[in-house]
């Protein structure tokens, strides 16, 4: 794979990869004069989209009535530059009609084990856990808690 960025002024560059689409981030010291993310909270944003496409591809195999699926990362960083991320958690927020516990854990699992390249990059820098809560779709967006957990990693 092959990525670039280009300088679009200030601290804004727009980074094209293979798939040439494009994204800009921006690192500006104002937060409201940003133009994008910055380039750590893309590596948080990457590793919640990886593993956010695998859980939801596997949960449709599975035929899982999912109506609303978010992935929410939150990471701690070091205080000293170069501020490095130094634990992050993964939270899967899963509502739908009947959603299968079982087959959520076992989505989560084939993501972080087997797919999600970014998920295995990363968890040799720092340690990751993820935690899980489904949600029963009642309709009119009302939505109640059906079960919830942390995914534990067998050694």
């Amino acid at each position: 794979m092959d990525a670039k960025v280009t300088w679009k002024g200030k601290m804004a560059f727009e980074g094209v990869a293979d798939s040439g689409k494009a994204i800009v981030m921006d690192s500006a010291s104002d937060p409201a004069e940003r133009l994008g993310p910055g380039p750590m909270e893309l590596v948080a944003m990457s590793m919640a989209g990886c593993t956010a496409m695998d859980v939801i591809s596997i949960l449709e195999k599975k035929k899982q009535a999912v109506t609303h699926f978010e992935v929410k990362v939150h990471a701690e960083r070091t205080e000293d530059y170069p501020k490095v991320y130094t634990r992050a958690e993964i939270e899967y927020q899963v509502t739908g009609r009947a959603v299968d516990e079982a087959s959520v854990l076992r989505a989560i699992e084939l993501s972080i084990q087997k797919y999600c390249p970014v998920h295995a990059m990363l968890s040799q820098a720092f340690p990751i856990s993820q935690r899980y809560v489904i949600f029963e779709d009642e309709g009119n967006g009302a939505r109640s808690v059906v079960a919830e957990g942390n995914y534990v990693v067998e050694s």
